[in-house]
């Protein structure tokens, strides 16, 4: 198995028109989870985001597929 950069969102319960829909969906959630917090609070959700995620898909390869996409060009 490799990392999938596709759009993979999806919500079983929710039949959409367009695929990038649930993206949509996610990326409102992680905006509205980071309302009000200051800088450091949402330095710290983000982290505690990613170790969660992180957990969840537990393949290390996967994993390190994920950090070196994500590094790539800054």
């Amino acid at each position: 198995m490799s990392l999938n950069t596709q759009s993979n969102f999806h919500n079983p319960e929710k039949h959409t028109f367009y695929d990038y829909s649930p993206g949509d969906d996610f990326y409102a959630m992680l905006i509205e989870a980071h309302r009000d917090l200051s800088d450091e609070q949402s330095a710290l959700l983000n982290a505690r985001l990613v170790l969660l995620l992180a957990n969840h898909i537990g393949d290390l390869r996967i994993l390190e597929e994920a950090i070196t996409a994500a590094k790539a060009d800054l």
